[in-house]
């Protein structure tokens, strides 16, 4: 009788197979998410976590950046416990380093109003808690942790060159997942290892999962390669 793979050998084939699909044999695209699959092995990703606030000894610059990560809106467009939580994290964080942008990334996922956005909702929420408007960065188009970096990759790359550093803000269970894929664009797009955005640390909400496996995190690397139908199937529980 076969004895059937575990869900890391699935998960680790089916990215093996994705970069054959989309990276020539020999290419710097092949070499960056080798690199990348290295990164999703690592037994090190997202750790040590830092709960409720960054860890002290990081940049006291604005070479630094807060990123906390958004979670569903409520159907009224109002934030859950579990977001406000994230913020309250990023709160303190952003008060030990004054000089730090603060990224609030997430989109509309509010059923019943479209007009709100996770971003959106942060970002007042931050600045009604004593953190100045010109520090916040708002990326309101994001609905997947893959979107999240993407397009705040984007925004800090074109608009925010002296930004260097990243701490990821989320709940401690996405923690990883957040530094994965930040990395994985850094690494995919910068022009040189120098040149990338790099992830030095996190601050932790204690949140009410404990656990993401390695498939949701392949799942979020196939969507970062193009396969969105894939990762859809992966985050919808079909694998």
């Amino acid at each position: 009788m076969t004895e059937k793979k575990s869900v890391f050998a699935q998960a680790e084939e089916m990215l093996e197979t994705r970069i054959k699909e989309i990276a020539p044999a020999g290419s710097d695209t092949e070499e960056r998410w080798k690199k990348v699959l290295d990164l999703w092995r690592s037994p090190k990703l997202g750790r040590p976590l830092h709960y409720d606030v960054l860890p002290d000894g990081l940049p006291c610059t604005d070479e630094l950046c807060i990123v906390v990560l958004g979670f569903e809106l409520e159907p009224d467009g109002t934030m859950q416990e579990e977001l406000i939580g994230r913020l309250e994290a990023a709160r303190r964080s952003a008060l030990k380093y004054p000089e730090a942008y603060v990224v609030c990334t997430g989109g509309g996922t509010a059923a019943e109003n479209r007009a709100a956005t996770e971003a959106g909702q942060m970002a007042k929420w931050l600045e009604a808690h004593g953190i100045a408007k010109e520090r916040i960065i708002v990326e309101d188009r994001s609905v997947t942790t893959t979107q999240n970096a993407v397009f705040t990759y984007d925004i800090l790359v074109s608009r925010c060159p002296q930004v260097k550093s990243l701490a990821i803000v989320s709940s401690d269970y996405h923690i990883a997942t957040g530094e994965l894929l930040f990395r994985a664009e850094a690494i995919l797009w910068a022009k040189n290892p120098e040149e990338e955005l790099k992830v030095i640390s996190n601050a932790a909400y204690k949140g009410y999962f404990r656990y993401l496996s390695p498939m949701f995190k392949a799942g979020a690397l196939m969507e970062l390669s193009g396969d969105a139908r894939t990762a859809f199937d992966i985050y919808s529980g079909h694998y």
